[in-house]
């Protein structure tokens, strides 16, 4: 190693030109080897170098070390854009630190910082203003207000406008006593009569409620005489004979007619016809028993209304005369229309007696075009048989909703027939679906019944 170093050196100082023969060969190859290194040297060895060495090894760069690797780990972002990182404590300080006095700066501007108070002026007649006043206190200290009689009593804190103020809401108040108490007397005083219109109503409702009692006329049952005699009306071989003749109104019911009163089958116009001249003649019989009433047939709310022309007051002029009813149409109680539309019967009224007009469907359904026509007729025909023009601005216009409703699709004739029954008595509907199959036994009964006659 000592031949080899002392060799590079002089190849270092002194400049020659190199002869490559084998020899030569291998020193050079040799020389490219590192000459010195730090591993190789022992303790025992003692380490003698030239200059020429030294300055060699100083031209090699220092050892740079590799860059330590981040800890990753959560950082505590803070107020005024600052953090304080775990992996630095001393840095850690100096943020909590700066963190720490902009809390205190801060607020000790806020020690020092005092609203002051805003100051109104209150006009005698402004109240609104006043009252504001006194819910609007927004500053530190307060102010009480304590009335004792005519006197006024502040807190030593409060400011001389804030006094004056005071005084006109209270000279304001005083103004206002009388009026306050006048008021209280109408209010009391209301409180009264809507207490004994209570009572009242209460007392109304509970004498209908005992007044009511299910009639038992309406429901007599047949005698098994009277069914076997529907019952033989009713069989095929009486189809084609006329059962009855009623010749008041030129109606002839034929077995296969009066078969539509049988369970299941719809109304027809014979029939029903026939049985409104029925009730008209049980009123003349006993009219003190029940409401003077007429009953139109089925065929005059078509001619009244017509798909065609509308409505047509002339179309019905000439049927309600004094000379072929006997009596004039606006003497009446109640007047009775019967409406069909197409596959359903339904029944509207012209209640004289409640100033109403009135709309029954046993499906719940409505017409206005129905109640207008009626009260339109009906002051015409006012006007027309007496000359007298009637106000019904104030009558209303009912859709009876308190009413017993058909459950099928065949009943809606018979539960027509029985509201105007019912309530030609003066009686309400206190009847229901399943009385459906009596009333048709019984309807059968009574025109049956025309044959002894």
């Amino acid at each position: 190693m000592g031949a080899l170093a002392s060799n590079r050196k002089r190849v270092g100082e002194e400049h020659f030109t190199p002869h490559f023969n084998h020899s030569n060969l291998l020193a050079f190859q040799l020389s490219k080897k590192p000459r010195f290194s730090l591993m190789d040297r022992s303790p025992g060895k003692s380490t003698s170098s030239s200059n020429g060495t030294v300055s060699r090894i100083s031209r090699y760069p220092d050892v740079k070390h590799s860059f330590p690797r981040e800890v990753q780990a959560p950082v505590r972002h803070l107020k005024f854009g600052l953090s304080i990182s775990n992996s630095s404590h001393s840095k850690g300080n100096f943020l909590s630190e700066k963190l720490g006095d902009a809390r205190k700066q801060a607020f000790d501007a806020l020690r020092y910082f005092k609203k002051e108070k805003e100051v109104i002026t209150v006009e005698e007649e402004d109240e609104e203003k006043s009252k504001e006043l006194v819910s609007s206190d927004y500053g530190v200290e307060e102010v009480e207000v304590i009335e004792k009689g005519n006197n006024l009593s502040l807190n030593h804190e409060a400011s001389d406008n804030e006094r004056e103020a005071y005084k006109k809401l209270l000279k304001s108040a005083e103004r206002r006593s009388d009026k306050l108490k006048d008021l209280a007397f109408e209010i009391e005083l209301k409180e009264r009569l809507i207490t004994e219109l209570k009572a009242l109503r209460l007392e109304k409702k509970q004498e209908e409620e005992q007044e009511e009692v299910i009639p038992s006329e309406p429901f007599v049952p047949l005698t098994k005489e009277e069914m076997a005699e529907v019952s033989h009306a009713f069989s095929a071989k009486n189809k084609k004979r006329i059962l009855v003749s009623h010749e008041n109104s030129s109606i002839d019911i034929r077995g296969e007619v009066l078969q539509c009163l049988k369970p299941g089958s719809w109304l027809n116009d014979e029939v029903i016809n026939l049985y409104l001249e029925l009730l008209k003649e049980r009123e003349n019989r006993e009219p003190k028993k029940f409401l003077k009433c007429h009953f139109f047939n089925t065929f005059f709310y078509k001619k009244l209304v017509s798909p065609e022309c509308g409505y047509n007051y002339k179309a019905v002029k000439r049927w309600t005369s004094q000379r072929k009813l006997g009596y004039f149409l606006f003497d009446c109680d109640k007047i009775f229309v019967p409406i069909h539309k197409d596959i359903h019967w339904c029944l509207a009224v012209i209640n004289k007696k409640d100033q109403k007009f009135q709309y029954l469907d046993s499906l719940r359904g409505r017409d206005a075009k129905a109640l207008s026509a009626l009260a339109n007729y009906y002051v015409e025909e006012v006007r027309d048989k007496s000359g007298n023009v009637i106000d019904i601005s104030s009558w209303e216009r009912e859709y009876v909703e308190d009413l017993p409703t058909q459950k099928n699709g065949f009943d809606c004739g018979m539960f027509m027939l029985k509201y105007i029954d019912f309530h030609s008595r003066g009686l309400s509907l206190c009847f229901d679906q399943e009385h459906m199959p009596y009333f048709r036994s019984r309807t059968a009964k009574e025109i049956l019944r025309l044959r002894a006659d």
